[in-house]
């Protein structure tokens, strides 16, 4: 039997820091599991970057079936976790149930990914304190202020934290997050 790995995400999730994880893991011989607030078809979003716009431009993205809901849930099955980002992280963070889950791999030091927005997700619960990591270059001032040291770059590892800034750091940001998995958690 596969080890399985989660993804918590919802509506408006990044497409690509979705499906992109989803597919590679898959690929490495994992179980994938993506979970939401509701078991149901999420709508994700496209995030990208136009000149002469002050920040990234969206739109509708791909649509993609949550496997189970946040209450259903029991972190102790999974042996990994990924946190993508696009908005769906800024009212995932107030989910009770996302927290318990986002909580417990902290907690119990298994390997995380976080990228983009994801680590709004993280922040709540003190989990970043004293920790490197990064995000989307606009909350630095978000991390800095739950405690953690914000660093710019594709693929910041701390321990079993691996994070990234968004979706063109892919590449980096999945390579070291699979060292660590095949090493602390393989797939079989």
């Amino acid at each position: 039997m596969a080890a399985k790995v989660l993804i918590v995400t919802g509506d408006a999730a990044e497409s690509l820091e979705v499906i992109y994880p989803y597919q590679r893991l898959v690929e490495e011989g994992y179980e994938v599991v993506v979970a939401a607030p509701t078991k149901k078809t999420l709508q994700f979003v496209v995030h990208d970057f136009v000149a002469g716009f002050d920040t990234y431009t969206e739109k509708a993205g791909y649509c993609w079936p949550a496997d189970v809901a946040f209450a259903d849930v029991d972190p102790a099955e999974y042996v990994a976790l990924v946190l993508p980002g696009g908005r769906a992280p800024e009212y995932l963070r107030n989910d009770p149930e996302a927290r318990r889950i986002v909580a417990h791999f902290f907690e119990q030091d298994k390997p995380v990914a976080q990228i983009c927005h994801g680590p709004l997700l993280s922040l709540p619960g003190g989990a970043l304190t004293g920790r490197r990591t990064a995000a989307y270059p606009a909350l630095e001032l978000d991390v800095v202020a739950g405690g953690a040291t914000y660093e710019d770059g594709d693929a910041v590892v701390d321990g079993v934290l691996v994070s990234a800034r968004a979706w063109p750091d892919h590449p980096g940001w999945m390579r070291a997050f699979v060292e660590i998995l095949r090493k602390k958690a393989p797939a079989n």
